[in-house]
């Protein structure tokens, strides 16, 4: 068989580069592994997907599978514990709102999208191999239910996910060495809401070895999960429903909220080593986007935004190499820094989420000079083009600068006083007088 693109992986970023580039009349064929609707995890949307979604033409289609979310909850230091950043209050022109939906569900819908848009949109066919014999001839080997099947390719898109088929072949993935996580969540009924407007936000909880979230889903359901530093996982001992259970207990907020849930289907699921990248996203006819690039630690739950952003500009480009492959290169080192930027004040953040200075500021947020509303723009996913969200986001760098400095010296100063009690209970007393 042949194909003029080939995407491989039919998750967000894969279905929506598939239906942009089958707009544009290219012969588009998209492999996906697995059968849909499978499950995955990640179903907090961002304000910043609905212009894609719109553009797409999928807006109603997501309006009916989500729930409705005014912004994020992060726990604070005030009379209901808790402060609610709400997405109407962000800089520039990002929806007051967004939604949050149950995979399997939405991943679906724009599988099913890409398929009526024209795309050979093809399910339970793994890609093996790809062999790539000039700039414009790629084989891609798939292993399928009937037998292996093998397409000839002008141009391939890695969409894969966390499979990164490209980037593992090409020994490109690079782990983070600043952020190892791994994670276990499950689906739950029962678990308390917040009333009114707040009733479908997303609740985001540090603990002592990683943070919590707890995301409302239709039909009573919710998504609760713990991102744990690996030292603390080590320690479990039985099973994973129990340890979660064990973990959840030790927030207060969850530990009320989790009062009389039940998980559903029996099921706690696990990931591991979170944070990755590519040292390279694309070369003459091939590029990585999603999750295939790039992933990063979910707490601002960016990872569908981002997928899906990267697949439309990516499309861009392919539609332009594809013309002029004189200029593909240009291309695809724009849009890779643009990426790598985008994710990076993400990243900022992400790093320093469960430090003391970034605990505080979040737990009792001050609007000086417009930062704390720069600071719901990036979690609106706001975190490319505007200069207003990115000069907030500089001085909220400098403010936890001067934050850190000032618990330096307090903590300096404490030293100090440590060693003046220490060395004076110890001292040799004094020879009395004659």
């Amino acid at each position: 068989m042949s194909c003029q693109v080939l995407v491989i992986g039919g998750g967000p970023a894969g279905s929506t580069a598939a239906t942009l580039l089958a707009r544009r009349g290219y012969r588009v064929m998209l492999l996906e592994k697995a059968c849909h609707p499978r499950f995955h995890i990640g179903e907090s949307l961002l304000p910043m997907n609905l212009p894609i979604f719109e553009r797409l033409g999928v807006l109603d289609k997501v309006r009916a599978l989500g729930v409705h979310k005014n912004g994020a909850e992060f726990e604070a230091d005030n009379e209901r514990g808790y402060n609610t950043f709400e997405f109407k209050r962000s800089f520039g022109d990002s929806p007051p709102h967004a939604y949050q939906v149950r995979r399997e569900d939405f991943d679906c819908m724009l599988f099913e999208h890409a398929r009526a848009e024209g795309v050979d949109a093809r399910e339970e066919a793994c890609v093996t191999a790809v062999d790539q014999r000039s700039p414009r001839e790629s084989w891609v080997h798939a292993a399928t239910a009937q037998g292996e099947i093998r397409i000839r390719a002008e141009y391939v898109i890695d969409a894969s996910g966390r499979d990164a088929v490209l980037g593992r072949a090409r020994k490109l993935v690079r782990r983070s060495r600043v952020h190892q996580t791994a994670a276990l969540f499950g689906h739950y009924r029962g678990v308390r809401r917040r009333e009114g407007e707040e009733a479908g936000n997303i609740g985001i909880y540090h603990f002592e070895h990683g943070w919590i979230w707890m995301i409302p889903l239709p039909d009573g359901v919710t998504s609760v999960g713990a991102v744990c530093r690996p030292d603390y996982l080590k320690q479990r001992r039985g099973g994973r429903t129990a340890f979660l259970r064990d973990t959840l207990d030790m927030h207060g907020i969850a530990r009320e909220r989790m009062r009389g849930a039940e998980l559903i289907d029996g099921k706690v699921h696990a990931a591991g080593n979170y944070s990755y990248d590519s040292c390279r996203m694309g070369g003459p006819g091939w590029m990585l986007i999603g999750d295939a690039f790039a992933f990063l630690d979910p707490v601002f739950s960016t990872g569908v935004y981002l997928a899906m952003d990267g697949a439309e500009q990516a499309a861009e480009v392919v539609d332009r190499a594809l013309v002029d492959p004189a200029c593909e290169r240009r291309l695809q080192r724009r849009l890779e820094r643009r990426m790598r930027r985008g994710m990076a004040r993400v990243a900022w953040f992400i790093h320093r989420f469960n430090t003391p200075a970034i605990k505080k500021m979040f737990r009792a947020p001050r609007d000086i000079l417009g930062v704390e509303r720069g600071v719901i723009s990036m979690l609106a996913g706001d975190v490319f083009d505007s200069r207003a969200v990115r000069g907030r986001l500089l001085l909220f760098k400098l403010m936890h600068a001067a934050f850190v400095l000032t618990g330096l010296r307090r903590w300096h100063a404490a030293r100090r006083d440590r060693r003046v009690q220490v060395s004076s209970r110890y001292a040799e007393p004094e020879e009395p007088a004659a």
